[in-house]
């Protein structure tokens, strides 16, 4: 992908699909690296999928036999002298199922891609699925800076206004925004 923010919108929208309720975006960047990790407390793989899933022609969708996002990914990372992770817990043999991506990108490296539209990504998110019963926490540590976001804190304060309502992801986007700025 030509932005890592599309990686993690991918992945992201997968945990959503994967039945997940809570999941977890954590960017960390120093001057010299880009490592983001997602978490999520969905259905998880089963060790014989998760041995597959970054061959291309591994993937549950039924429209088409390839599945490019993770193994893309993988060769995008390590391709920085970076690295790419990925672990699983199945919810058939586990109470605490889910998923953990985590990938290291070396910004030194010409093969680095930049971070791209991260406040973009998660309006994103949070429009299409802000309604569901998923909730999104976002954390990216630039340095001693932190900016972020939690839609479990946003729905206490909100009460009944919907996530995805035009003024909402307007405030969701001036608020990261704002801390990027600073």
């Amino acid at each position: 992908m030509k932005e890592i923010s599309l990686n993690i919108l991918d992945i992201a929208e997968n945990s959503v699909k994967a039945g997940a309720t809570t999941v977890g975006i954590e960017i960390n960047e120093t001057d010299e690296a880009l490592e983001f990790t997602v978490t999520d407390d969905g259905r998880g793989m089963t060790a014989d999928f998760l041995a597959r899933v970054t061959d291309p022609f591994t993937t549950t969708r039924k429209t088409r036999s390839v599945g490019l996002g993770l193994p893309l990914l993988k060769m995008e990372a390590e391709m920085t002298g970076g690295k790419f992770m990925i672990a699983s817990r199945s919810e058939t043999e586990y109470s605490d199922h889910g998923t953990t991506v985590c990938a290291k990108f070396i910004k030194s490296s010409i093969d680095y891609i930049p971070l791209g539209d991260i406040v973009g990504t998660v309006c994103t998110l949070i429009q299409g699925h802000g309604d569901e019963s998923v909730d999104f926490c976002f954390v990216h540590k630039i340095g001693e800076k932190e900016v972020s976001l939690s839609t479990s804190e946003m729905r206490e304060m909100l009460g009944d206004v919907p996530l995805s309502s035009p003024e909402v992801i307007s405030w969701v986007k001036e608020y990261l925004d704002e801390g990027y700025a600073e």
